[in-house]
């Protein structure tokens, strides 16, 4: 059991470094390539960081055919990723995190309550979601929902964030001299593969976990693989928050729970037993209202935008975000 406990923390540890190592290079590559960072950099970075939860997705409704493990992770990974706004909260110093924040998250995060409330709504509905051939009428919903979620994002926060970005690329220009396109794409496909193949793994310890201890493939889908597949958006949130880019560390967490919910299109396409949704339990359900409401807490801090902290270093928002998290573990450790 030491043994097992002991691969999955160093599956989590690899995620971690070369998840860090990933969105930098692909900052590289943004700026070298021309692309420019007020786009590529952010869509890099939630695309990027949400890689693992890609891969493992696959291979858990594939390779290891756990897909409450899948679903699990996808759910477990949007509530960490929301959770992790209230450490930034706690480092950010003696203002809210959510007190100088651009407003047009709010876009973000709305379109990712929809995105969630569609895929709690149809695992509710379980069999009542039509299918075509294996893949339930939601698929191309959310897939539909997500586009225009990232042109409608692009098109409003470009014009907020791009004196933001700036500044960050001016500050790292100097930095980045020193290496040329060609290094930082190959030094970007070795991190990435290194991270294909322990997200890989990733399913197979979390079943294993889950015959050991007992605690059901749902529980350890949302709260091990969960948290170990969102690592990589701690690393470079908090890496963007220590030098200052705290609107990038916020656009990167709703942004990654954009595609967080667009992965389980993927995963719909190759679970061939049948819908996804379909096919798991209602805990993830459960799991996504949570995920709603704490985007709802952080949509209403950034309409209301406290002045003071709260508690232990902590704004209200952030204290109900650390206790929507708790609540989330209690009742999936209770309904399993």
């Amino acid at each position: 059991m030491l043994i097992l406990w002991g691969e999955f923390i160093l599956c989590s540890a690899v995620i971690v470094v070369c998840g860090y190592f990933l969105s930098l290079y692909g900052d590289i590559i943004a700026e070298k390539s021309g692309l420019g960072r007020a786009w590529v950099g952010l869509i890099l970075m939630a695309g990027v960081t949400s890689l693992p939860e890609l891969i493992s997705g696959i291979s858990a409704v594939t390779i290891a055919s756990v897909p409450d493990i899948a679903v699990g992770g996808i759910m477990g990974s949007c509530i960490f990723n929301i959770s992790i706004i209230a450490l930034m909260d706690f480092f950010h110093g003696r203002d809210p995190i959510f007190s100088r924040a651009a407003t047009g998250h709010m876009l973000s995060a709305g379109f990712g309550v929809l995105l969630i409330g569609v895929a709690s709504m149809s695992i509710i509905a379980g069999p009542a979601i039509p299918e075509f051939y294996h893949i339930g009428l939601y698929s191309p919903v959310i897939l539909f929902i997500y586009i225009m979620a990232i042109r409608s994002v692009y098109y409003y926060e470009k014009r907020l964030l791009e004196a933001h970005v700036t500044e960050v690329a001016e500050a790292q220009e100097a930095q980045y001299d020193h290496m040329t396109l060609n290094k930082a794409i190959l030094f970007y496909v070795i991190n990435g593969g290194i991270i294909v193949i322990a997200a890989t793994v990733l399913p197979f310890l979390g079943d294993r976990i889950a015959v050991a201890t007992g605690l059901g493939g749902s529980f350890v889908g949302t709260v091990f693989i969960g948290l170990a597949t969102s690592l990589p958006e701690l690393a470079v949130s908090m890496s963007a928050l220590k030098i200052g880019a705290a609107e990038m560390a916020i656009a990167n967490l709703f942004g990654s729970n954009l595609f967080n919910i667009a992965i389980i299109t993927v995963e719909d396409l190759f679970y061939t037993k049948g819908s996804l949704l379909g096919a798991v339990s209602s805990e993830h359900a459960v799991m996504g209202f949570i995920a709603m409401m704490m985007t709802g807490v952080a949509i209403v801090a950034l309409t209301y935008r406290a002045r003071k902290k709260f508690f232990l270093r902590l704004s209200w928002d952030a204290f109900a975000l650390v206790l929507g998290y708790i609540i989330s573990i209690i009742l999936l450790y209770r309904m399993r």
